[in-house]
């Protein structure tokens, strides 16, 4: 059959509506974006262009290269007849559709990333031969956030504990640093590990609640397993509720010992701290945003960078002897459940983080990146800390499982960026090509090679510490001495809970009440409480009368430690930089007027959200939000240059003024203040002309919120 006789219902569908001709100019990567080091699966430089991994080509192809002319239909034996089963290309696209997805993470699944760049001040030289904290040492890192409990499509805002993982490609090969923005973990061994989590996944009859710790499985674990409650305490105060990504603080949690040039060896607990502050939401915000913007923490990270704002930490170290007992002032040093009060060690900085640029790809980056505590470097060692010897197999084990088999390290995001020759050979995903017969120590057969480094070489070599000498195999927890400070479950809770503001503790005590509130079983509830009146009786009595209970009496008798400053959120100002500030207009708001305002914030390094009735351009400005499309949980503070009549207008400003936002308003704009209440005398309210406005609202944005509003009790 020739092309001239075929008939009409054979001819070939119509050009597709996106072609024009042969041609087309794929889209490349945005300017905020930055993929994977363009390196070979041993660790090598491979020249070219980073897009050279990206598709190739203008023509649409399979994955074997052969163009091809139509992807909109199906082979068919007919027009309406049954799909042939030589369509190769539809075989093709569906089984690879059908495989796309990998098993999500079983904790820490919906995550954020970023690359940056780490640069070191050199305090940590004298402590270390880790050639990353030399000074002036520059290194690319790549961070990934993440939340713990919920599955990758969860909500950004639930109240939980925040992963903060950092990725170091340093010369000396891959250093992850897999951490949380709490200090402590609920568990002081790993073998508990697979019980917490159970316990607080959603329950596995009805597979509810998602991204929750509010129910009977969760408490029923905490309230028996009291060792937790140290992270309880944590992940029901502010904490657990960020207002940013960029605004919280990082731990390392265990102790780790560096190692010098010399060979001496010092303990350490690492730290990351925010340049901007670390600041929270309220409850009802995130209940709010978890409706309204569900990827919120992932979109104010993105879009900080891609604005110019990019997000700073100050990486520091507690610095500790490194003695037998590993203990300081009676806080054993391998617990994870204790911290060492920034009080009595101070932080030292030893450098800082710049998060500069966001994935190109959020599968090939974000979910495919494997963070492993055992991914060391010569200078740091990890300690005898139980629960962190279990996380150097598990790491290891869940990446495995998760990115299809051993060879996960050659993922362009996981890449060393040094030479890698290890011998591993095969395996699923191997995109190595080996050369040579003999990949085995000892050989002769390939000259010997690769050789066994030495210290002189920069190889990791264990520091030779000291143990106890064993008694008796014992499936047990710490003895003698040590088991004083693990034993003790309840003392550093209280000392928490006493350095937290008055309203930190109020709203602590309402996480409490809500979430045991939510819990079916009243033998959870008061055991609950029993925990409670072992770390604080007045905060046992309140959550109680908030449950209808009785409060039980302490079975436990607390040390009373002094309180630490440090782990109160109320600290004093902070740099606004990359704060969002709402400009709320109309269509007859004066040109001149908007745009002063819009340039006095962007030159204060806040960004200014125009808000208006409709979308499109008012007076000269991009319209960001329309009244349809706003919601106050996007803004940290609201100009009003206009008082439009909208219920939607007055909700924004409602919900500001109740949670303790800075308001600014110019005299044309009163009477939307009046309308909803709001006090122009109140604390982080300034009516005024627009130029005082707008320098009151940047000031007042320094202290996060106008916490008289909203703590009159303290």
């Amino acid at each position: 059959m020739t092309e001239q006789n075929i008939p009409p219902e054979f001819t070939r569908p119509p050009v597709p509506p996106d072609e024009d001709g042969d041609q087309c100019t794929p889209a490349g990567p945005a300017p905020d974006q930055e993929g994977p080091a363009l390196r070979g699966p041993t660790g090598a430089p491979v020249p070219g262009e980073a897009n050279l991994r990206a598709q190739q080509g203008g023509a649409l192809t399979t994955a074997q290269g052969l163009k091809t002319a139509d992807t909109d239909h199906q082979l068919k034996a007919g027009p309406r007849g049954p799909v042939l089963l030589q369509d190769i290309h539809l075989r093709e696209k569906i089984t690879h559709f059908d495989h796309e997805r990998i098993p999500e993470r079983a904790v820490h699944a919906r995550g954020s990333a970023a690359h940056g760049v780490f640069v070191a001040n050199g305090a940590a030289a004298s402590l270390t031969r880790a050639k990353f904290l030399a000074a002036d040492a520059t290194t690319p890192v790549f961070v990934r956030f993440s939340t713990v409990l919920g599955s990758r499509g969860s909500a950004d805002t639930v109240r939980d504990t925040r992963g903060f993982a950092v990725k170091f490609y340093t010369d000396e090969g891959v250093y992850d640093l897999v951490g949380n923005n709490i200090p402590v973990f609920f568990i002081q061994e790993a073998i508990k590990f697979p019980d917490v989590i159970h316990a607080a996944k959603p329950e596995p009859d009805r597979e509810i609640p998602q991204a929750q710790s509010a129910h009977d499985t969760f408490w029923d674990f905490v309230s028996l397993h009291t060792e937790a409650t140290a992270h309880t305490f944590w992940n029901m105060s502010d904490r657990a509720l960020p207002r940013s990504l960029r605004m919280m603080e990082g731990f390392g949690i265990h102790t780790f010992r560096l190692v010098a040039e010399d060979g001496s060896t010092t303990l350490v607990k690492f730290h990351w701290k925010p340049r901007l502050g670390v600041h929270s939401m309220l409850w009802e915000e995130t209940q709010l945003t978890a409706g309204f913007d569900p990827d919120f923490h992932r979109r104010d990270l993105a879009d900080a960078i891609a604005a110019g704002f990019p997000p700073e930490w100050d990486l520091g170290v507690q610095v500790f002897p490194d003695t037998p007992d590993h203990t300081f002032e009676d806080i054993d040093l391998l617990d994870p459940t204790k911290i060492v009060p920034e009080e009595l060690v101070p932080v030292q900085v030893i450098g800082t983080l710049r998060l500069t640029a966001n994935p190109e790809n959020f599968f090939a980056e974000t979910e495919q990146v494997a963070f492993c505590p055992s991914h060391l470097v010569p200078g740091i060692e990890v300690t005898d800390d139980p629960l962190l010897q279990g996380r150097l197999f598990s790491y290891l084990d869940t990446q495995i499982s998760r990115l299809g088999g051993p060879n996960f390290a050659q993922l362009p995001i996981n890449r060393p960026h040094t030479d890698v020759n290890d011998m591993f050979r095969d395996g699923m995903h191997q995109t190595a090509v080996h050369t040579g017969v003999a990949p085995y120590k000892p050989n002769s057969l390939g000259g010997g090679c690769p050789y066994a480094a030495g210290i002189a070489d920069d190889a990791y070599v264990e520091s030779p510490t000291p143990i106890p000498v064993p008694t008796a195999k014992l499936r047990t927890s710490a003895q003698g001495a040590a088991q004083v400070s693990f034993a003790d479950h309840f003392s550093q809770p209280r000392m928490f809970y006493r350095s937290l503001s008055h309203g930190e503790q109020r709203r602590l005590g309402d996480a409490f009440s809500f979430e045991l509130g939510k819990c079916m079983s009243e033998v959870v509830q008061q055991r609950a409480l029993q925990m409670l009146v072992n770390v604080d009786d007045q905060l046992a009595g309140y959550v109680a009368g908030q449950l209808g209970l009785d409060v039980p009496a302490p079975t436990a008798t607390p040390v009373e430690l002094a309180p630490s400053p440090a782990l109160s959120q109320k600290r004093g100002a902070f740099p606004v930089d990359g704060r969002t500030v709402a400009v709320l207009v109309d269509d007859s708001t004066a040109a001149d007027t908007v745009q002063q305002v819009c340039s006095t914030l962007e030159e204060a390094k806040v960004r200014p959200m125009l808000v208006a009735p409709h979308g499109g351009v008012v007076a000269g400005v991009p319209v960001a939000r329309s009244f349809t499309t706003m919601r106050s949980i996007e803004f940290d503070a609201v100009v009003a240059l206009a008082a439009p009549t909208d219920p939607r207008v007055d909700m924004l400003l409602s919900e500001m003024w109740r949670h303790g936002k800075a308001i600014g308003a110019v005299d044309p704009a009163t009477a939307l203040l009046q309308r909803n209440g709001v006090d122009p005398g109140a604390p982080g309210v300034t009516v005024a002309a627009a130029g005082e406005v707008v320098r009151q609202v940047v000031t007042d944005l320094g202290e996060h919120r106008a916490w008289a509003r909203i703590e009159p009790r303290s």
